[in-house]
């Protein structure tokens, strides 16, 4: 049948609209939230009922609507937050498309009141699925009140979509916490049937911020964090990221804020799991909640109706600003280091780039080594295999004895019980016995130190591979035959803008035609690698985020496995002062609270732990 072209009718249109903006309860909440907090509201009451199914109720105390900016309120494409398109390239509030409103009020029964801060009253506008009544006199003090009832009467298909109530209202308070994170200086008060769920007292004190981490987060959270604040040019970024031995079954703890409104972006997720990349556990997801502040010229937030997504103009230098500000941050998981790392100038990562992964010299990252000579390794690593050997700790620590503290063969030294002598003690402090020939036993001032030496020893080893291959420059070999691959235009392109990365890591590619390249070397590290399928997934890497980790991290991978098996094995007797060496070398060595693989290499029983294991003083 022939289906002859015609224009639909407005309520139609508006009901379209609202599929874009309104999909459940908690988008109706996220909308009017983000109008109150445009409007300079501190204080924001959201009153849901039934999940927001029946009655969803959201209070106000910001400027208020003026009597007559409240039927234009609920007309399509109004809004008083741009007046022309050079406003979309500088904007700071959070909604501006003018269609939350009128897409809500067209699939609801709509009440808006408000009073203008300037007015010396208020006025109510009605709307019963798009038909608007008013504006009329009210009562109401100086801010306004939006009631939502009855979501999708309208469109029942709609509404049978939505799901429980609980399920529902659970999404209105997630949201709720997204939003309360980003906005420290707003109070925000949720109830649920007439229940206080959640009051979150807004401030700009430490106290009152640490307060809503530990209320929205978890106390442990901010107790296992490291507090960063990293600048570079106009971009900023501060928040707290968890260390990798607290992580997540699950993505339930990732908070991202670019100029104070939430995002899930693909580049920000792969930044961050990029520098997650070898402390964290396989399977586990790590926990940040982190604030980038940016030039509103450099970021497009009008890419999708929920604005969720955004696009930036230069996605490389974002990727790897974001990247180096937490690689940076997680080099000082290791024992006895501060737990904040502020203000330390970031490289030029357009000429770092082949050393991101590859060494531990980022600013600020100090050395990694102690002052004992270096671990189980040849300055020259074969390219492939690597010898089983055991590594002899007693070597190392001969070398530096004369600096190290007298104490019999039998155990340490006898740990000072005055609190003024405290600071003498490292923090891993000295070794005791080996259990089982997997564990060290060590005693320092606050109780008991369990360490895994294999895992220890092989982040030990693992550091100082990176370090010294950074330091050397990667050596390379040419191929016998070389290896023709076939790619876009756009790859072709990305390979041109990139040569010069491509040489540093160790690789020669010519370009051969408008979609062809022949890789002539590689890093000789890379021997047996995939070279083909690695080199396609670096171009597609690079097209869709402006940059690529792939390379590095396959060398990593690989160094990561020969010092997997370079380190002292499992039922390796060690001595007293071999065991001291290696407990000085973790104090001393980058990410050394985890092993390559994201197990932890140590752990802490304090007295209070060990008194409640015997019930001591019970």
């Amino acid at each position: 049948m022939l289906m002859t072209i015609k224009k639909l009718p407005n309520q139609l249109i508006d009901q379209i609209a609202a599929g874009e903006v309104v999909e459940r309860p908690a988008s109706v909440v996220k909308e009017l939230v983000e109008n109150a907090l445009d409007a300079g509201a501190t204080v924001i009451d959201i009153d849901v009922q039934t999940g927001g199914k029946k009655r969803i109720k959201i209070t106000d105390n910001g400027d208020g609507i003026t009597e007559q900016d409240l039927a234009m309120a609920l007309q399509r494409h109004a809004t008083s937050k741009i007046h022309s398109l050079d406003d979309l390239e500088s904007l700071l509030s959070m909604g501006f498309r003018g269609e939350a409103l009128p897409s809500i009020a067209s699939v609801s029964r709509f009440e808006l009141i408000s009073r203008h801060k300037d007015a010396e009253m208020a006025y109510q506008i009605n709307a019963h699925g798009g038909e608007i009544e008013g504006p009329m006199p009210a009562a109401h003090p100086v801010g306004t009140t939006i009631i939502v009832s009855d979501l999708f009467f309208n469109t029942p298909a709609r509404r049978r979509f939505m799901k429980t109530d609980q399920t529902e209202y659970l999404r209105i308070a997630d949201l709720i916490k997204r939003v309360s994170l980003s906005r420290f200086d707003v109070t925000f008060r949720l109830s649920h049937n007439g229940k206080m769920i959640s009051n979150a007292q807004g401030g700009d004190s430490d106290i009152l911020r640490h307060q809503r981490i530990n209320q929205l987060c978890g106390k442990d959270f901010i107790e296992n964090a490291i507090f960063i604040e990293q600048q570079r040019g106009n971009l900023k970024m501060s928040g707290w990221v968890a260390k990798p031995s607290w992580n997540r079954a699950q993505p339930d703890r990732q908070f991202f804020y670019i100029n104070n409104r939430m995002i899930k972006d693909k580049l920000v997720g792969h930044a961050i799991r990029q520098a997650y990349q070898d402390v964290l556990f396989h399977g586990r997801f790590p926990a940040f909640v982190l604030y980038l502040d940016i030039d509103p010229e450099l970021v497009d937030v009008n890419v999708h109706p929920t604005k969720h997504e955004v696009r930036f103009r230069d996605s490389k230098l974002v990727h790897d600003f974001i990247f180096g500000s937490i690689h940076q941050s997680l080099a000082h998981t290791r024992v006895g280091e501060q737990t904040t790392t502020v203000a330390e100038p970031l490289p030029d990562y357009s000429q770092m780039q082949h050393r991101m992964n590859l060494s531990n010299g980022m600013a600020g990252g100090g050395q990694s080594s102690s002052g004992y000579s270096g671990g189980n390794f040849q300055s020259n690593i074969p390219a492939q295999g690597v010898r089983e050997a055991s590594f002899n700790y007693l070597n190392q620590a001969t070398a530096d004895s004369q600096n190290m503290p007298s104490y019999p063969e039998t155990g340490g030294p006898n740990l000072p019980t005055h609190e003024g002598d405290d600071q003498d003690i490292p923090p891993l402090g000295y070794a005791k016995a080996q259990i089982h020939g997997v564990f060290i036993i060590a005693e320092n001032q606050h109780g008991l130190i369990i360490v895994d030496m294999h895992a220890a020893h092989e982040r030990i080893t693992y550091e100082r591979m990176k370090e010294k291959f950074a330091e050397d420059a990667l050596r390379n070999q040419k191929l016998l035959v070389p290896i023709q691959v076939n790619v876009s235009a756009r790859e072709v392109n990305a390979v041109e803008s990139q040569q010069n990365w491509f040489e540093q890591l160790g690789f020669e590619i010519n370009i051969t035609g408008e979609e062809s390249l022949v890789i002539r070397k590689i890093p000789a590290m890379l021997a047996n690698a995939d070279v083909e399928n690695l080199i396609k997934d670096v171009l597609s890497e690079i097209v869709a985020l402006g940059s690529s980790q792939k390379i590095e991290a396959q060398i990593n991978e690989i160094m990561s496995t020969m010092a997997c098996h370079g380190s002292v094995r499992a039922n390796r007797q060690l001595s007293i002062m071999e065991m001291n060496a290696l407990l000085r070398d973790m104090e001393n060595t980058l990410r050394s609270d985890q092993c390559n693989h994201g197990r932890p290499t140590w752990t802490q029983l304090d007295m209070k732990q060990l008194d409640k294991l015997f019930l001591r003083g019970q």
